[in-house]
């Protein structure tokens, strides 16, 4: 499988010259909050989105300041939703290791969250980057009102296919897309290019949202979270929602009431897990993961061809090989 060391090789120096410009953005005089943030930033995950605004810019032209603060703006953001998220979920672990509202409880996570929405607004103010705001704030919104769909949708456990990928379009797949919209925009790209990097994100993203379903079904699970996490949450996931379409009524109906009313006994957990297993729900979700990753790989192909296209390339690739 492809490294992501590899799928950084073209954009090497512009990843390092962001890791000191993101830190700064960071800072504060409060020491708890420098003390949070640099906790954070030790136990960094795999870049994926400051890489993908980098790829997007440099496919169409050369990176500039522009570029280097809407990677800022989109991880400061992203990283401000994932502390929420561990609050809203009341997760400990993130990325294998506790989480904020784990350390520090859930009162400092919020403003730490806060905190970081500011230095957004600021950072994008200050540089008068209102464009590059623009696209970052309708990112937002559109992960809030996914994440408050889900929620809405998972009391009845009625989640179809087509409402799934509008849940996930908003939650995950918006903010990757926006990454390479952000990206081609900094450089100033035409229209057409810009539409087409959108499309290559959204298609990455709901690929990428479909790949942390499956993995919630994998017995060997390396996200830094249990496996049938999701089921007892009571999320509708792709792979339960094609296994339940697939099933005869009666079997249906037992396994809905099992993740309303025993989603928190992990033997009924299980039994659910192993229903999704043998009822070709990983199967069928795999195939339209790599339906998604095949999509973007057309569109990807009508750039000229050049070492960031086949980082490119190579990213969506690693984005349904990788092991977490």
């Amino acid at each position: 499988m492809v490294k992501l060391a590899d799928i950084k090789a073209p954009i090497r120096e512009e990843m390092q010259r962001f890791e000191p410009k993101f830190k700064a953005y960071l800072s504060s005089n409060v020491p708890l909050v420098d003390r949070v943030m640099g906790f954070m930033v030790k136990r960094k995950g795999k870049q994926m989105r400051p890489i993908l605004v980098f790829l997007s810019a440099k496919l169409i032209g050369e990176v500039n300041e522009s570029t280097y603060r809407g990677a800022s703006l989109i991880e400061l953001m992203h990283t401000a939703t994932l502390v929420h998220d561990d609050v809203v979920d009341d997760s400990d672990m993130r990325r294998g290791f506790f989480s904020i509202n784990a350390l520090w409880k859930n009162k400092v996570a919020v403003l730490i969250g806060d905190y970081l929405l500011s230095r957004v607004l600021l950072l994008a103010v200050e540089t008068k980057e209102y464009a590059l705001l623009e696209h970052v704030s309708g990112a937002v919104k559109a992960m809030s009102e996914g994440e408050l769909l889900q929620i809405e949708k998972a009391r009845k456990l009625d989640i179809t296919e087509a409402v799934y990928y509008e849940v996930i379009q908003q939650k995950t797949a918006s903010l990757i897309e926006t990454c390479c919209v952000v990206g081609a925009s900094s450089v100033e790209a035409d229209p057409a290019s810009i539409s087409k990097l959108r499309e290559i994100g959204r298609h990455l993203g709901l690929a990428f949202q479909i790949k942390d379903d499956l993995f919630d079904f994998e017995k060997v699970n390396l996200t830094g979270k249990p496996a049938g996490i999701d089921i007892k949450e009571q999320k509708m996931t792709l792979p339960l929602i094609h296994a339940l379409k697939e099933a005869v009524p009666k079997q249906r109906k037992y396994i809905i009431k099992t993740i309303k009313k025993h989603h928190d006994r992990p033997k009924k957990v299980q039994e659910v897990v192993d229903f999704v297993r043998h009822s070709g729900g990983l199967d069928y979700a795999r195939s339209r993961m790599e339906e998604h990753i095949t999509k973007a790989k057309e569109l990807l192909f009508t750039f000229p061809q050049s070492d960031v296209r086949d980082s490119f390339e190579s990213l969506l690739e690693f984005t349904v090989a990788r092991k977490k």
